[in-house]
């Protein structure tokens, strides 16, 4: 055989074998050495890695090339986002053909003293420049030259002059944070680094509020920049120095004071900032000690300044309470809370907003994703409104809101569905009427009608019936010779919602039926849902799939001989947790950014994140049984000597939420165990962060790639 012609072989590396014990139990690492990211010998080793799954996967280029131009063809590359107000402009971005960035713009408003038209968004043309158009923030030219661009924050103080804006050119979501007059263009002085998503200005513009992550990339400080000062000067507001407690912020609807809140998965804490006093400290509303998950939101009432909660307190799918703010002095047993929403079953209740005159509660009920609007006046007495639901004719879709801004008679809401683009609606708080803005366009002659979306059931070994959404192109027949993607995460009670995409329309239009699993560890049926799916009851998330897998093709949905497997992140564990349990359901398997290693990630308190998942997992460190639990399943410990279908593992070098060397690892193991010849590949991004590349165009070029590994293996290259 020519060298030419030589099969691919994979980079084997060295083993250094390290000793894991905890609770009388060891586990032996042969590559925990890849963990040293400023090693040359780990650098080698990944690019050998990578220059392996590109020899493996050459012939699939011609695939990805077709599915990167159909996403190309179907995509209004010049295009815009509605409008949206806040104060006296219009804020709105553009994006351009050839372009990989948005940029960021806004028009003046007027104020005619008609409220309806003063918040009636202007008709801003795709590519064609608006009259006194002003472009704030070019991401195109901030990128330039840059191996990497992402955007973790935006603000504009009140009276609409300047600008701050935070940049991240690596990838590991570590921010640098700087200002722009708005009437020069210059930049400030002023320049912050490292700091982490949530930005907001004081009511004067005269300072910004912030949060810091610490070593283990956790977010713990709240910090205040004067402007004009140094960084070396800013002011620590608040610290959180609990490990296993995240600390973030949100501005009022007001405007006039920060909402600050640490928590986990199971409780949390509030403390108020007034923001119109620079001397004012934090006060505690809710304390973590009373073990209520909950989320604030002020408002002002006849009788004062109140709180509008959204809680867990004896409502295990949230409730909502209004809470006078003197309430808060009072011990918690002592306290008077008025329901404004009792607790359902069958409604889990996500969080409010507040505007003027009216709350919106977003709540979740029959799996989808919707909204309440209620009337603010007589909230939480005898003489409370009802509440109004837009309505929707798909069974499957999702409403959220997209903004709710204090003085505007409108609210603005985002709609889609698996068939149905994102679209835009205002709604009119005063009556109800829904007022459709923007339908994202599908070049190509899309047609919703060519395509299914329905809801079936699967059933767990423990009679548990798991929902499931299946797409398809209109002809595909459950006759058992169809090939099926079927996706899934399941956890941090994160919902798999409907919603559109154009690159999975190259997969429909291949015959693939796409499946989502949604899986226990998810929150598509209240918060019990995600209960079962946690901690030592985790196991579910991984055979709910696999039910949901057999589901589809007893029910002739899918060729046995042709299903694939996709998750990532936490997905991507439930993908080395099915391939272990299951390798012979699947063809092949693609492991997004995969949390495969979370035995190792998770007993490591330094590492990004790990305490914080303790809520989560458990905390193996403490627990024996909860370490034994999790030595049963993690994907790294679990690899058996199986024939193990074609895996590709995808992550990227500087990601901080799942490090490159969870992926690095796995492979190795998976390679030197499998008794089956398919082959495990490594994808990895040298200059991307956990969403992969940046740039829209590297994205499509992300997931054609993804979409052409399943397409070649379960031999639907062609469009039918």
């Amino acid at each position: 055989m020519s060298e030419s012609s030589a099969v691919p072989q994979p980079p084997v590396a060295r083993k250094a074998p390290v000793e894991r014990t905890h609770h009388g139990e060891t586990f032996v690492d042969d590559y925990e050495w890849l963990r040293e990211k400023e090693s040359p010998e780990v650098v080698e080793h990944l690019k050998a890695e990578h220059a392996y799954m590109e020899a493996v996967t050459a012939h699939q280029q011609d695939l990805r090339n077709a599915v990167f131009n159909e996403i190309k063809e179907r995509t209004e590359e010049t295009d815009l986002s509605v409008p949206a107000r806040k104060r006296g402009w219009w804020y709105f971005t553009r994006t351009e053909e050839g372009r990989q960035y948005t940029v960021q713009c806004r028009v003046a408003a007027a104020d005619s003293g008609d409220p309806v038209a003063d918040w009636t968004p202007p008709v801003v043309e795709p590519g064609v420049p608006f009259e006194g158009e002003q472009v704030l923030l070019d991401g195109n030219a901030e990128a330039e030259g840059k191996p990497f661009f992402s955007l973790g924050g935006l603000a504009v103080t009140e009276d609409g002059t300047l600008l701050a804006y935070a940049q991240d050119n690596a990838g590991d979501e570590r921010f640098t944070l700087r200002f722009k007059d708005l009437d020069s263009g210059e930049l400030l002085a002023d320049e912050i680094e490292n700091v982490f998503y949530g930005l907001a200005f004081s009511p004067d513009g005269t300072r910004i509020y912030y949060t810091v992550v610490d070593d283990s990339w956790r977010p713990h400080q709240v910090k205040v920049h004067v402007l004009g000062t140094p960084a070396e000067q800013d002011e620590v507001v608040f610290q959180e120095d609990d490990p296993g407690m995240w600390t973030g912020f949100d501005l009022a609807p007001d405007r006039r004071e920060l909402l600050i809140s640490v928590g986990n998965s199971e409780y949390s804490e509030t403390h108020s900032l007034d923001l119109v006093d620079p001397q004012s400290a934090p006060r505690l509303l809710l304390s973590r000690d009373e073990r209520i998950l909950h989320g604030m939101d002020p408002l002002d009432t006849p009788d004062g300044r109140a709180y509008l909660l959204t809680h867990n307190r004896d409502a295990v799918n949230n409730m909502v309470s209004l809470v006078p703010s003197a309430e808060f002095a009072k011990p918690l047993a002592e306290q008077e809370w008025a329901t404004v929403l009792p607790h359902r079953d069958d409604v889990k209740v996500e969080g409010t907003a507040v505007t003027r005159t009216h709350v919106v509660v977003s709540v979740r009920q029959d799996t989808t994703e919707r909204v309440l609007v209620l009337p603010a006046a007589g909230l939480g007495t005898t003489g409370q409104g009802p509440a109004a639901e837009p309505s929707f004719d798909e069974e499957l879709y999702t409403c959220s809101l997209a903004n709710a801004e204090y003085d505007s008679p409108l609210i603005r809401l985002s709609y889609t569905s698996y068939l149905v683009p994102p679209r835009v609606y205002d709604y009119a708080l005063a009556d109800g009427t829904l007022t459709l803005r923007k339908e994202t366009p599908v070049k190509g002659g899309y047609d919703p009608s060519a395509y299914v979306a329905e809801r079936d059931w699967a059933v767990a070994a423990d009679g548990t019936r798991i929902p499931v959404s299946i797409v398809r192109r209109a002809g595909v027949e459950a006759d058992g010779t169809n090939p099926a993607l079927v996706y899934g995460y399941g956890s941090y009670e994160i919902s798999m919602d409907p919603a559109f995409a154009i690159p999975r329309l190259s997969l429909l239009d291949r015959g693939v039926v796409f499946v989502v699993a949604h899986v226990r560890g998810g929150g598509e049926l209240g918060r019990p849902w995600y209960e079962d799916g946690k901690k030592l009851a985790k196991k579910n998330t991984f055979t709910d799939f696999i039910a949901v897998t057999e589901h589809v093709v007893a029910r002739g949905w899918a060729d046995p001989r042709r299903v694939a497997a996709m998750g990532g992140s936490a997905g991507g564990l439930l993908m080395g947790a099915v391939v272990n349990l299951a390798p012979h359901l699947y063809r092949a398997v693609v492991a997004q950014v995969p949390f495969v290693d979370a035995l190792t990630t998770i007993l490591d308190p330094e590492l990004p994140l790990s305490a914080l998942e303790w809520e989560e997992w458990g905390n193996p460190i403490t627990d024996p049984d909860v370490y034994a639990y999790m030595k049963s399943y993690t994907p790294y410990e679990n690899i058996a000597s199986v024939p193990y279908p074609r895996i590709a593992a995808v992550t990227s070098f500087n990601d901080t939420r799942v490090l490159y060397v969870e992926p690095a690892k796995w492979v190795q193991r998976l390679r030197e165990e499998t008794t089956g010849s398919e082959p495990v590949v490594l994808k990895i991004e040298m200059d991307g962060g956990h969403g992969g590349a940046s740039g829209r165009y590297e994205g499509w070029k992300d997931r054609a790639w993804d979409y052409a590994f399943v397409l070649d293996a379960l031999g639907a290259v062609e469009r039918i």
